[in-house]
């Protein structure tokens, strides 16, 4: 198994996800719990794995310097497009995570990566590269793919085969994740080196709402209900992702 990265297939599923509820969801915790976490001053950004650069952009608009790092060209295209089209800068940096220590100059007030643990083949590879990336009075912002939450999802459909064959991962060019990741295993490696200042989980009923119910959702209350639950004890853990903000030991 090698590291995933994203054709034109890829972008062109990534917009229709943005487009909907899942990547609205998705951005209004990401969005809520970084407005939570980080001072009112302009911090110096990196975004490894920036995809199509939503979320470098919502801070580039906030008065923050970004720089995107993602690998896959079709992405970082669609991120360029997107930064010009609202009149934003940024420095772009086509480059997989493993490159970033020789090309980077300096380590950075916050780092982003959101949904690249899972399309890793070794996803506990890249945890010291983001530590020398951070700087020591940093913060780093993980999401990751839920492997109790897709444990879930299938309980709940019935495919008892598939949860005894552990089988749980994406595989060739398949649009789900190929590594989904243990909270508990992640929290113990990361332990070391972090503290993780704050846990939040995206999407912890949306995914699990029969889709006629999906349907006749108002976006506005679902997004305050997403948000509103987003930390409560027995739901957290069921986000289809989990967000963690981190700071340096």
């Amino acid at each position: 198994m090698s590291d995933r990265h994203f054709d034109e297939l890829a972008v062109r599923f990534a917009e229709k996800i943005y487009g909907g509820a899942k990547g609205a969801i998705r951005l209004a915790v990401l969005q809520a719990d970084l407005e939570e976490a980080l001072p009112a001053r302009p911090l110096e950004v990196l975004d490894v794995g920036a995809g199509l650069g939503h979320m470098s952009l919502w801070l580039a608009e906030r008065g923050h310097r970004v720089t995107l790092a993602e690998p896959a060209a079709p992405m970082l295209e669609g991120a360029r497009q997107r930064f010009a089209d609202a009149g934003q800068d940024a420095r772009f940096l086509q480059a997989a995570w493993q490159d970033l220590p020789d090309q980077l100059e300096h380590r950075y007030d916050l780092v982003l990566c959101h949904a690249v643990l899972e399309w890793l083949a070794e996803p506990l590879a890249i945890l010291p590269v983001l530590r020398g990336l951070v700087a020591d009075d940093g913060w780093l912002s993980l999401a990751f793919y839920n492997k109790d939450a897709l444990i879930y999802r299938n309980l709940l459909k019935g495919h008892f085969r598939k949860l005894r064959r552990a089988r749980f991962a994406g595989e060739g060019q398949s649009l789900t994740p190929q590594q989904p990741l243990d909270p508990r295993d992640l929290a113990e490696q990361l332990d070391s080196a972090w503290r993780v200042e704050s846990r939040s989980g995206v999407r912890v009923f949306h995914d699990y709402m029969p889709a006629d119910f999906q349907a006749k959702a108002e976006p506005a209350a679902l997004l305050e209900m997403e948000l509103a639950h987003r930390r409560h004890p027995a739901f957290a853990g069921l986000g289809r992702y989990l967000h963690w903000i981190c700071r340096p030991r």
